[in-house]
């Protein structure tokens, strides 16, 4: 049979035949499958069972490699629960099809080269359809909207930077669009805040204050009008609602429950939107936040800002890492979620936690970053707080700037940290407020405490020392009494 025969008799339509055999190439070809999770609609296959197939199949590679047959043949046993007996059963015919080979490989080139315009036909009727609603409201443009994303689908016209012909682009501003971090000394520095396609990271040990300070970070979006989606990965999606909830109204966290009424009367003037959403810590991937994105896309729901809290608890997209290796799946993770930021082009943040260096340190460097030093190279803007005990007890703390692309680093800021009502601010630079002339105090610092340590260590030797020869001189008076006598 010829090309165009197969075409013809076979394909005209994208019926059955050629639908069952663009199902079994997806699933023997990782890398036709990667393309066609990027364009391929579930709803576009006309047959339950193929739908079903395929869904389990992508749900299956968010957590795991790509699925072989016969871990295919497991997944239809054990998560198909939720769907009717009859099309079980058909799964289980087309799964026992593709291994008898009843369901050939002759024409699988083929099935490959039109799979997008299978795609493109499948988008436009749903398109025409959709139309028909709009038709009716005479909203032309959204028509022609509909039309043009079908036919544009899987469609990349960015050809690249033609270095001559594209000369005056680079002479453009590039509008970063930052979101104010509502600390004016961050703000002054950054150019006005974390701006689009930007990741920002806060550094702390456990306790120092790193979820408050992206609850102030969400917050502070929110009452600016803006729509902020947080994803918490350790603590309740509640909890961190009530800490925004302390941040925007002043009203301590001990005492929300009693002042109901006036915390709701407030909120309902915050002119931003806020979407928290919980996932146990380790269940969730930078892939799973992007499909919840996706999700609150179709909602219209389109976020500014978008809170990761906190990156190191989020799960690995890759598989197999051993747990010396964990460093590397974490720079992935960090790398993937600069490319969320990048792919939404608007400004992540997200914490990191330290090695037991940061623990008590005056100021938490670089160096102090837990397990992967090179997820500073991806970030754009890291700062660290670091709280020492006497800091906790006078609600003090320090932000040191490890890094910042859009302007000077290496600054030591003072902060007034209340964990009661969530309040972190920011506080001008001292004099000396390097990370060398900090370094260079903290070390005379300890060089005094040193000195006051030997000083009451000579003075409590010396002290002995008395005590020793009075004892002595005093057993000796005795014996000279007793040979008088």
């Amino acid at each position: 049979m010829s090309e165009h025969q197969v075409e013809t008799e076979t394909f005209s339509k994208f019926g059955k035949t050629f639908q069952e055999k663009l199902v079994k190439t997806i699933l023997f070809d990782r890398n036709f499958a990667n393309q066609m999770e990027e364009v391929l609609d579930t709803s576009y296959l006309e047959l339950k069972y193929l739908q079903v197939f395929v869904d389990l199949m992508f749900l299956h590679k968010k957590d795991y490699p790509h699925p072989t047959y016969e871990a295919m043949v497991s997944v239809v046993r054990t998560q198909t629960d939720d769907y009717s007996t009859s099309i079980v059963k058909q799964v289980i015919d087309f799964l026992a099809r593709i291994k008898s080979n009843s369901i050939g490989d002759e024409d699988q080139e083929y099935v490959k080269e039109k799979s997008l315009d299978f795609c493109k036909k499948q988008k436009l009727k749903e398109a025409i359809l959709k139309s028909v609603g709009l038709l009716q409201n005479q909203s032309f443009e959204q028509i022609q909207k509909v039309i043009n994303d079908a036919m544009s689908l899987g469609a990349d016209n960015n050809h690249g930077h033609d270095y001559h012909k594209d000369i005056l682009d680079r002479f453009e501003l590039k509008m970063r669009n930052p979101t104010s971090t509502a600390w004016d000394e961050i703000d002054n520095i950054t150019k006005g805040g974390l701006g689009k396609r930007e990741l920002g990271v806060v550094v702390a040990p456990t306790g120092a204050g790193k979820s408050m300070a992206l609850a102030h970070l969400g917050a502070m979006a929110v009452v600016k009008g803006k729509t902020v989606v947080h994803y918490t990965l350790e603590l309740a999606d509640t909890v961190v609602g009530q800490r925004y909830d302390s941040c925007i109204t002043g009203i301590r966290l001990q005492d929300l429950m009693s002042m109901k009424e006036s915390i709701l009367g407030i909120i309902e003037h915050i002119p931003g939107q806020l979407i928290i959403k919980e996932y146990p810590t380790k269940s969730a991937s930078t892939r799973t936040l992007g499909i919840h994105l996706e999700k609150l896309r179709q909602k219209g729901i389109e976020p500014d800002m978008i809170i990761v809290d906190y990156a190191d608890l989020l799960k690995p997209t890759a598989t197999g890492f051993k747990s010396q290796e964990l460093r590397h799946s974490l720079g992935n993770t960090y790398e993937e979620l600069r490319g969320i930021a990048q792919t939404w082009d608007i400004p992540v943040w997200t914490a990191s936690q330290t090695n037991r260096s940061g623990l008590n340190a005056e100021v938490i460097t670089m160096e102090a970053i837990s397990e992967a030093f090179n997820k500073c190279f991806v970030a754009d803007f890291i700062c660290s707080i670091s709280r020492t005990m006497e800091d906790k007890t006078e609600n003090k703390g320090r932000m040191f700037v490890a890094k910042n692309r859009n302007g000077i680093d290496g600054i030591v800021f003072p902060m007034e940290i209340d964990t009661a009502k969530v309040h972190l601010r920011v506080l001008p630079p001292d004099e000396d407020s390097s990370i060398d002339a900090v370094v260079m105090k903290t070390k005379a610092e300890q060089d005094e405490h040193l000195r006051q340590k030997y000083r009451k260590f000579k003075q409590e030797r010396d002290k002995k020392a008395r005590e020793k020869r009075q004892a002595l001189g005093n057993d000796n008076n005795q014996k000279q009494g007793t040979q008088t006598a």
